[in-house]
C-alpha cells in the first residue's frame, strides 16, 4: 500500500487514495475522537491602566508605568500597582490625588472674557455673546460648550467653557463652595477698618456674607480710587459688587483672576484657551472634593458660632469703669494690677483721696497692700 495522500481536510477521516483506488476512511472507527474546535477567546477590550493615561495626555505610556509602580496612581481610592491592570467604566483614576479625565471628548477651556458681552451661548437681544469665542474652536454640534457660572456684562476675567455639563452644573451649584478671586477698583481711599470689616463679614439683604481673603493693592493711577483683592467662595449673584457697596465703596472696575485652582495667568483680554492636563486633573479634583469641603466648612462655621454663644453667655456685660473691677470682663485685667492711673479705687483714705503718694498709704480703709508693697 503506498503513502496515501490527503484530499480533506477533516483531521478524522475523509477520501484517501490507495494503490489509485478511493478509499474512504472514518477515524471514529478505530477508536479516534474528532477534536472540538476551539472556542475564541472574547476580547477584553477595557483599556490598561497605562495606555488610558497615557492618552489622556498625563505623560508618555513608560512614564506612566514608573508612575504606577511607584505607587502614584489610584483607582477608586486603591493604589494601583498592577501593569495592564484594566479600567471599568465609571472608574475614577487619580494621580498623585488629581483626579484625571479618561473621556478625551471632554474639553475644557480658559476665557478672559472682555466686558460688554453676555455670559450665554446665545442672547435673544442680539447683544454680544460667548459664540464669538466658541465659533473658532470649531466643536461639532454634538459637543455643545456651556459656561460654568456667569459674569456679570461690565465684569471680565476668568470663565470656564466646557462641553462636560455635569462638570458645568457640579462647579455653578453653591454646595460646592468654589474660591474666586477678583480685583476690584473702588471708589474711594479703603482704610484697614474696611478691610477687617469685610473678613468679619457684613449683612446684606440676602444673608450675611464675608470674605475669604481680602489684601489692599498699591494703586498710583488715582489717589481718590483704591485697588482691592478679594477671595470668596459664594456664588451669589453680583455680591462683590454689593460688598462693597454696602461698606460705602462702590466698584468701578471688576475683573475675575482665578476661579478655585485655574488662573488667568497671561491670557490676554479676550483671548481663550484649552487647558492643561494638570489643570483639568485640578478643576476635576475641585469638584470631586468640592461638596467634602464645604460641608466641612459649614461644620466649622456652626461650631465656632455655638462656642461664641457659650462664651458670650459666660462674659456678661455689666456696667461700670476701666480699672473698677465692676466692668466688663475685659477690663477687669486692669483692676487686677492695681490702679495704673492713681485715681480713687477701693482703698478711699479719710480726706477722700486715695491712690499711691509716694509708696506711703495716706487713706485711711484697711491700709492693705498687695504682693508688689503698694496699695490695692
Amino acid at each position: 500500500m503506498k503513502n496515501s495522500d490527503r484530499n480533506d481536510s477533516n483531521d478524522f477521516g475523509g477520501s484517501f487514495t490507495v494503490d489509485g483506488e478511493a478509499v474512504e476512511v472514518d477515524l471514529a472507527e478505530f477508536g479516534w475522537e474528532p477534536r472540538t474546535p476551539a472556542t475564541p477567546k472574547p476580547v477584553d477590550e477595557r483599556p490598561r491602566l497605562q495606555k488610558a493615561l497615557a492618552h489622556a495626555g498625563i505623560a508618555s505610556r513608560r512614564a506612566c508605568e514608573t508612575l504606577i509602580t511607584s505607587g502614584r496612581v489610584t483607582v477608586n481610592g486603591e493604589v494601583e500597582l498592577e501593569l495592564g491592570s484594566r479600567l471599568n467604566p465609571g472608574d475614577e483614576v487619580r494621580v498623585d490625588g488629581v483626579v484625571v479625565q479618561l473621556d478625551v471628548s471632554k474639553r475644557y477651556f480658559v476665557l478672559n472674557k472682555p466686558t460688554g458681552v453676555v455670559s450665554t451661548m446665545a442672547d435673544e437681544d442680539g447683544r454680544p455673546d460667548l459664540r464669538e469665542f466658541t465659533e473658532k474652536i470649531g466643536t461639532a454640534p454634538a459637543d455643545r460648550l456651556y459656561n460654568v457660572g456667569r459674569l456679570d456684562t461690565d465684569t471680565s476675567g476668568l470663565l470656564i467653557l466646557t462641553n462636560d455639563g455635569d462638570l458645568a452644573h457640579a462647579l455653578s451649584h453653591p454646595s460646592f463652595g468654589v474660591q474666586k478671586t477678583y480685583i476690584a477698583k473702588v471708589r474711594g481711599r479703603v482704610r484697614p477698618g474696611t478691610v477687617q470689616q469685610l473678613k468679619d463679614g457684613i449683612e446684606l439683604k440676602d444673608g450675611p456674607i464675608k470674605a475669604d481673603r481680602v489684601k489692599l493693592l498699591p494703586d498710583t493711577s488715582n489717589s481718590t480710587n483704591t485697588l482691592i483683592e478679594l477671595t470668596i467662595h459664594s456664588g451669589r449673584n453680583r455680591i462683590v459688587r454689593r460688598m462693597m457697596a454696602e461698606v460705602g465703596h462702590p466698584v468701578l472696575e471688576l475683573v475675575r483672576r482665578s476661579f478655585g485652582p485655574l488662573n488667568l495667568g497671561t491670557l490676554g483680554l479676550g483671548e481663550l484657551r484649552e487647558m492643561s492636563a494638570a489643570e483639568r486633573g485640578a478643576i476635576l479634583s475641585a469638584v470631586e472634593d468640592g461638596g467634602q469641603k464645604e460641608t466641612a466648612r459649614n461644620s466649622r462655621d456652626s461650631e465656632n458660632t455655638a462656642k461664641q454663644q457659650v462664651r458670650n453667655k459666660r462674659r456678661p456685660i455689666t456696667a461700670g469703669r476701666p480699672g473698677d473691677g465692676a466692668g466688663a470682663r475685659g477690663m477687669r485685667g486692669i483692676a487686677a494690677k492695681g490702679n495704673p492711673h492713681g485715681r480713687g479705687g477701693a482703698g478711699r483714705g479719710n480726706n477722700g483721696t486715695g491712690g499711691n503718694n509716694g509708696g506711703k498709704n495716706t487713706g485711711g480703709g484697711s491700709g492693705r497692700r498687695d504682693n508688689r508693697g503698694g496699695p490695692r
